[in-house]
């Protein structure tokens, strides 16, 4: 009890309980209360609550209470007004719990936002009949510069699939394979519906007999955040199409494209709000076990980090491509230094002009591809980072399309 009459309390509460997050709030004067110092979150009630992480200490059972710092305050009674004082920052938490924290807390924001949070009000998307031959249906997306495009069944009275590069790839390999025999003209005469039943039986394996073409991947838009990223990610694709919960006048079910680009800039819109709830944001990378890295630097990768030279045979390169299911590699010297990135989405710049019709895929070089696409679209720089970056540095870079 203070000379003026001012009470102050300090107290420590030993929890006994097992590892996890926990939400708490403090009953004061029979009403509930948080430490707006402290990272809080809202629940199912509309109220706003603190979180702390239990973890079990090494060599002891007990869980040990891990707490974000705050300020301490006291009052001035001359002044009547506020001081605040920082505590000493503590050594760093362990990056693993710091990661664990950080993924419940990004997973309660995009749990509690939907698909209207992430697409434009107003916006154009392309749609290409499924009856269209593929050589005028890869003319056309190269002219609108898209790297996948949905498809519509008129049939079915819905969308059905997806014509992507990575198909563009598939179809320039069985062309450059079987030039003698097919020729060109399998381009003009084939329907793109007929070319995506052909590539299932052309790459499907042995047991193609006993395939069937899976359902279009989709989500709706009453779905939330978390569970669009999460079919994005699990399905190993780079967008998906967003189906209407109803019908409308049009017929026409399809709403958007999700991307993981543009639900990361939302996400990094949210975490700015209050960067200060979030530590892990302030760590550089290479201080986080995320990423591919590759194997000189000594860092652990769940996959092999694929880099390719300028005289590399390009077939090769989209043959890593497309078996690591992944979207760009690098491009480097003799010295292993950065030259260019070649993504997926490059090969479009063979549709300009029918540059495939002219060239021996197997014999072109990855410099050559390069050297057509600036042709096309003219030369790029290419998007960097350091390993000192922080890791919101490199969430703001990567959620620009």
């Amino acid at each position: 009890e203070c000379p003026m009459g001012l009470v102050g309390t300090e107290f420590q509460v030993v929890f006994d309980l097992p590892p996890g997050l926990y939400q708490y709030r403090f009953l004061v004067d029979g009403v509930w209360r948080c430490d707006d110092t402290k990272p809080i979150v809202r629940d199912e009630y509309g109220l706003i609550s603190n979180e702390m992480l239990v973890t079990l200490v090494e060599n002891n059972t007990h869980p040990a209470v891990q707490l974000e710092p705050s300020p301490i305050r006291r009052m001035n009674l001359d002044e009547g007004t506020i001081l605040t004082t920082m505590p000493p920052e503590p050594p760093s938490r362990n990056p693993g719990m710091q990661i664990a924290v950080f993924r419940h807390r990004v997973s309660e924001i995009l749990l509690h936002n939907t698909i209207y949070d992430v697409v434009p009000v107003s916006s154009k998307i392309a749609i290409l009949d499924a009856r269209l031959p593929v050589k005028q249906a890869f003319n056309i997306m190269h002219d609108e510069g898209l790297a996948l495009v949905p498809l519509w069944d008129d049939g079915q009275g819905t969308v059905t699939g997806m014509l992507t590069a990575s198909d563009f790839v598939l179809i320039l390999r069985k062309l450059q394979r079987n030039i003698r025999v097919l020729g060109h003209e399998e381009l003009e005469m084939h329907s793109v519906s007929a070319w995506k039943e052909a590539k299932l039986q052309y790459y499907g394996g042995a047991d193609v007999a006993g395939m069937q073409r899976r359902p279009l991947v989709h989500v709706k838009d009453s779905d939330n955040l978390r569970d669009v990223a999460l079919t994005i990610i699990q399905n190993e694709i780079s967008s998906v199409p967003i189906f209407k919960s109803s019908m409308d006048i049009s017929g026409i079910p399809l709403l958007n494209l999700a991307t993981l680009p543009g639900i990361l800039k939302f996400l990094c819109s949210k975490l700015q709000e209050q960067p200060e709830g979030y530590p892990i944001l302030r760590n550089q990378i290479s201080s986080i076990p995320i990423g591919t890295w590759s194997q000189h630097t000594g860092r652990a990768s769940t996959r092999q980090l694929r880099t390719s030279g300028l005289s590399a045979p390009l077939i090769t390169c989209l043959d890593f491509l497309l078996e690591d299911r992944i979207s760009s590699i690098p491009i480097v010297d003799d010295n292993g230094s950065l030259l260019d990135v070649y993504s997926l989405s490059d090969i479009m710049a063979l549709a300009e002009n029918d540059v495939y019709a002219c060239i021996e895929l197997e014999q072109l070089t990855v410099e050559n591809a390069l050297e057509l696409q600036y042709q096309v679209n003219g030369r790029r720089q290419c998007h960097t980072c350091l390993s000192t970056s922080t890791l919101l540095e490199v969430l703001d870079q990567l959620s620009v399309p």
